[in-house]
């Protein structure tokens, strides 16, 4: 499947205003970022949670960087067979992502079947 990195931003962002209130308003100081490719080039990773959990942190304020959570552009396109195929993987690749950034690991989002 084949879009440009506008089209593809603004599904993102789309994907991102369908989620549950309850799933991002708290979320705090990270931004949602899209690129092409990880840095090694790979098309195995769908999206990356940049940043230091919920649970993980300790004194956290004013001038902290922002989180973030990237969404890699051609990883996804190359894992769908068409726009609906690459909306769920989005949203999925939002879910699991945000899941990080409150502190719920892979082996946790294996249980709730989103990774």
């Amino acid at each position: 499947m084949e879009m440009d990195a506008a089209t593809f931003e603004k599904l993102v962002v789309d994907e991102l205003d369908l989620l549950p209130e309850e799933m991002v308003q708290d979320l705090d100081n990270v931004v949602f970022v899209v690129e092409d490719r990880p840095e090694d080039g790979s098309l195995d990773l769908l999206g990356l949670y940049d940043g230091l959990a919920l649970t993980e942190r300790g004194h956290y304020g004013m001038g902290e960087l922002p989180d973030r959570i990237i969404v890699y552009r051609e990883p996804h396109l190359a894992q769908a067979e068409n726009e609906e195929d690459l909306r769920h993987e989005v949203h999925t690749t939002l879910v699991h992502e945000i899941a990080h950034f409150f502190g719920i690991d892979d082996d946790q989002l294996h249980e709730l079947g989103w990774a």
